[in-house]
C-alpha cells in the first residue's frame, strides 16, 4: 500500500527541479510588474545584511534589502502596461547556490500622476541573480545592467 502511495504521488505532484525553481522564482520577480503584487519580491529575496543589489536604474551604487525592495516596489507600480521576456537563460547549480544569467527586455509607460503624462519605457539589461539555498531558494544578490534603450 505505502509503495503504491508513494508511486501515485510521485506521478500526480509534479515536483520541480531546483533549476526551475530558480526560474520560478525570477519569473515571480518580474511578474511583480505585471500583476502589481510586489509582496513577493520581499519574500524571494534574502532580507539579511548579506543581500546586496545593483540596478539598471538610478540610482546605480551598492543597495542593501531594504533599499532595494523599496525601489523594487516604487518601479514596478510606477510602470503601466508592464510586460517582459526573458532570453538566454542559465542556471548553473552548486552546492548550496546558484548563478542565473539572463537578459530582460522590459517594456511599458511610466506614469507621472503628477502631470498626468507618460514616457514609453523599453529597455533591454544583462543579468545576473545569485541564490542561496534556504528553506527555498532566495535571491542574495542582483545586478542588471542595461544593454539599451
Amino acid at each position: 500500500m505505502a509503495i503504491r502511495l508513494k508511486l501515485y504521488l510521485s506521478q500526480a505532484i509534479p515536483i520541480l527541479s531546483d533549476k526551475d525553481d530558480i526560474v520560478e522564482v525570477i519569473t515571480t520577480f518580474f511578474n511583480a510588474g505585471k500583476t502589481k503584487n510586489v509582496a513577493p519580491l520581499s519574500v524571494i529575496q534574502l532580507n539579511d545584511t548579506r543581500f546586496s543589489a545593483y540596478s539598471d536604474v538610478p540610482p546605480l551604487d551598492l543597495k542593501d534589502f531594504a533599499t532595494t525592495t523599496a525601489l523594487e516596489q516604487l518601479r514596478f507600480v510606477s510602470i503601466s502596461d508592464y510586460d517582459y521576456e526573458l532570453k538566454n537563460m542559465r542556471v548553473d547549480l552548486f552546492e548550496n547556490f546558484a548563478v542565473a544569467t539572463f537578459t530582460v527586455k522590459q517594456t511599458g509607460m511610466v506614469v507621472d500622476n503628477y502631470s498626468f503624462r507618460g514616457e514609453h519605457l523599453s529597455m533591454e539589461s544583462r543579468a545576473t541573480f545569485v541564490f542561496g539555498k534556504y528553506a527555498k531558494w532566495k535571491i542574495v544578490h542582483l545586478h542588471m545592467t542595461k544593454i539599451s534603450n
